[in-house]
């Protein structure tokens, strides 16, 4: 009997310690969604106010204070922007152009050079890898303003000042794609490479076609970081001619325009949205797995 009465009150206890791990299981969750559900608002606001700061005629953009909603939704900002834009020596077309074509070498460029970068520096042994690996880490605590002087006098004395290269150069390689790329590679097994050695294939080709296929997320993840960049310089410090001006430089040259112009500077920046989003929604779904796997290794 007293056996029996053990048991029963054993088995009490584990029902009431799953009733509690249940209730605070579902209660952590809720607070996890309510609060990724607010911060998700937060992020998307700015990109819904500026769509409806877009559509509105120039009387609602000054009202105080300001609406969430548009009253009179209008597309003439977006085309008193290409009548702007037409008053330029230059057509738009050319901006855009600009844009694309820089945003699509960097991309290309910089997924070539991080890749083997971060296979040499993940595989392979020699002198002086770990200070590289901790110099990479610490690169990335800097801005690029905070090297500004010494990156113009390097355009200047390289003669690459209003010229395409002083738009691609520069962020052909960065220290945060190099770093992701290289955690990725690390944790790709060594005995395929080391199978692949005793193959006869050299390190070129275990590098793109052992390595490089088995991280496809990270290469996705460091497309989205070069193209969000690369579609966001503004070279106006270091381009002086118009043909070699960039979309947003333009936008900037527009909306300081004046008041008047506030709803073409908002339809602009919508415009300069749409692509970067286009590619994050592509890829997305491998930003996540490449996080999860860039913690800090030795």
């Amino acid at each position: 009997m007293a056996r029996k009465r053990k048991k029963q009150s054993i088995d009490t206890m584990k029902v009431k310690d799953k009733k509690k791990k249940i209730n605070g299981s579902v209660g952590g969750d809720v607070c996890i969604f309510i609060f990724l559900v607010l911060l998700g608002i937060f992020m998307v606001f700015p990109i819904y106010y500026s769509v409806v700061q877009s559509l509105k005629p120039t009387e609602e953009l000054f009202v105080f204070p300001p609406k969430l909603y548009v009253l009179n939704p209008t597309t003439k900002n977006y085309s008193d922007l290409f009548k702007v834009a037409a008053e330029y020596t230059v057509p738009l077309s050319r901006y855009i152009f600009n844009s694309l074509f820089t945003t699509i070498v960097i991309c290309v460029c910089n997924v070539f050079v991080t890749c083997m970068a971060a296979f040499v520096l993940s595989k392979c042994k020699f002198p002086g890898v770990k200070v590289i690996n901790r110099i990479i880490v610490i690169a990335l605590l800097f801005q690029s303003q905070a090297t500004w002087i010494m990156q113009f006098l390097v355009y200047s004395t390289l003669h690459i000042i209003d010229t395409y290269w002083v738009l691609i150069l520069p962020y052909i390689a960065t220290a945060m794609n190099l770093y992701l790329m290289r955690q990725s590679m690390s944790t790709i097994n060594d005995s395929m490479i080391e199978a692949a050695k005793v193959d006869g294939a050299g390190l070129f080709r275990i590098c793109w076609t052992i390595v490089v296929p088995n991280s496809k997320p990270a290469i996705m993840t460091i497309i989205i970081f070069a193209f969000q960049q690369a579609w966001n310089i503004n070279g106006g410090s270091v381009i002086y001619s118009e043909e070699y001006k960039t979309l947003p430089t333009i936008v900037q040259q527009i909306s300081l325009a004046g008041l008047a112009r506030q709803g073409v500077t908002f339809a602009s920046a919508v415009l300069l949205l749409i692509p970067p989003l286009v590619v994050f929604f592509i890829a997305q779904g491998n930003v996540m797995e490449t996080m999860a796997n860039s913690g800090m290794k030795d």
